[in-house]
């Protein structure tokens, strides 16, 4: 007999197969725009921040100023007009035939009802949206809203997208602050616009909008709103962009803030039960509940200043003592030891290094591999001793604490650091071993 979860399984493995057929089908012909990180594989929240991130430094290295929008869609999975995405996947991702039909299939014929105890309600019609929590879903609303990356370059900023979220950014000099904030203003009116016509709502209440600039900057950043729609929004001095935060001086102060925060309050719950589990268990504990959290974004710390850095390793300390029952005056070197833990500038240069041998290896978002470029590929450099090797171009930066801090500059620094055997390594699984092992070196070589 085919129970009911049974038939929801059977259904979940069906729309995996779909799924897995419709983004072949989209790789291949190249429908998604590069710029959209949500629901693919090797992109994620990180590497979207860190591409903005980058971009944003780099405006900030050569003495511009930036504006960074945050975009937030009402419900968006909910108000997607089914008619509409059929119709864009027939006419502008051809899909049609009997994939159509069974995509419309899928779409139709949907109810929703409210249940509690012992009742529920009548069950109503969906008529609009693509089903949330479901496997193909979220890779209808992609291709539903494709358009908006093409339709924010055409005002000449930058976009990038993660699901319903939609970052939209450009650079000026000082004094052309006017002119950049009009565009930026045009550019969101017409995504309004665009939103409206899809049935999509733009929520202004949770438009976030940030100049950036250096340090000695921050004084000709303006101070005037952005008009979105009837309502007027302000600039603030720190937003939070898919879970990271970027401040307006790009220290990053407020995400190393942050971070130590949860830290320190999962290991204070940690404390509570430390005397009722084994040393293993606690570690096993603080990998999954503290450097979970440490490691979350931690590529956007290359190149900070020690002040912060000691600030990430205060934590790494923290935990160690937590693990062994040590005591805060005791040396942590040789505790850390014997965990094997590196410390925390060399996980950030683990954490680059496996992203940089990714990029290389075609296995990480096209918009960072796109920026390394090999020595061997210069043509100056063809005769000379390092075209033989997998060393990486170094860009020029002006300032260390800003242009170093790219991802360009951090990444190729931090990859030809390593001696050749390391970048040679003939998969991803031997490289991160021989890393460890390179990195480990290095965090202790002073002891």
């Amino acid at each position: 007999m085919l129970t009911l979860d049974k038939l929801f399984c059977g259904c979940s493995v069906l729309e995996r197969l779909v799924a897995r057929q419709l983004l072949d089908h989209v790789r291949v012909h190249k429908l998604l725009p590069s710029l959209q990180s949500a629901y693919r594989a090797q992109h994620s929240t990180e590497t979207a921040v860190l591409k903005v991130l980058s971009d944003i430094l780099t405006a900030a290295d050569r003495g511009d100023l930036s504006m960074l929008t945050l975009l937030d869609l009402s419900a968006a999975f909910d108000t997607v007009d089914c008619p509409i995405l059929l119709r864009r996947l027939m006419t502008f991702h051809g899909i049609n035939g009997v994939v159509h039909m069974w995509i419309s299939s899928y779409l139709a014929n949907r109810a929703q009802y409210v249940r509690c105890p012992g009742s529920r309600s009548t069950p109503l019609p969906v008529l609009c949206g693509v089903p949330q929590g479901s496997v193909f879903g979220p890779m209808l609303f992609l291709l539903y809203t494709a358009d908006l990356v093409q339709l924010v370059e055409s005002f000449e900023l930058y976009p990038h997208l993660y699901a319903d979220d939609t970052q939209i950014y450009g650079f000026c000099r000082p004094g052309d602050t006017d002119s950049l904030r009009k565009r930026v203003a045009d550019c969101v009116a017409a995504v309004a616009d665009w939103m409206r016509s899809n049935r999509l709502q733009l929520n202004a209440s949770k438009t976030e909008v940030l100049w950036c600039a250096s340090a000695r900057r921050q004084s000709q950043l303006p101070s005037d709103p952005l008009a979105v729609g009837s309502d007027l929004v302000s600039s603030v001095s720190c937003v939070r962009d898919l879970g990271i935060f970027i401040d307006a001086d790009l220290t990053m102060r407020t995400q190393v803030t942050q971070t130590c925060s949860k830290c320190f309050a999962a290991l204070r719950q940690l404390r509570s039960i430390r005397r009722s589990a084994s040393n293993d268990v606690m570690q096993s504990l603080i990998v999954a509940l503290v450097f979970s959290r440490l490691d979350y974004g931690s590529a956007t710390f290359a190149g900070l200043p020690k002040q912060l850095m000691d600030r990430l390793q205060s934590v790494q300390n923290a935990a160690a003592r937590l693990i062994f029952k040590a005591y805060r005056w005791d040396h942590i070197q040789p505790l850390l030891r014997r965990l094997h833990w590196l410390r925390m500038p060399e996980r950030i240069s683990f954490r680059l290094a496996v992203l940089v041998y990714r990029c290389l290896h075609g296995s990480a978002p096209g918009y960072l591999a796109s920026d390394l470029q090999r020595v061997s590929h210069l043509n100056a450099r063809r005769r000379l001793r390092s075209s033989t090797t997998s060393a990486l171009v170094v860009p020029r930066t002006v300032r260390s604490t800003i242009g170093d801090r790219t991802f360009l500059a951090t990444a190729a620094s931090v990859w030809n650091s390593l001696p050749e055997s390391v970048r040679s390594s003939p998969s991803l699984q031997v490289f991160r071993s021989r890393l460890k092992t390179e990195l480990f070196a290095w965090s202790y070589s002073h002891d």
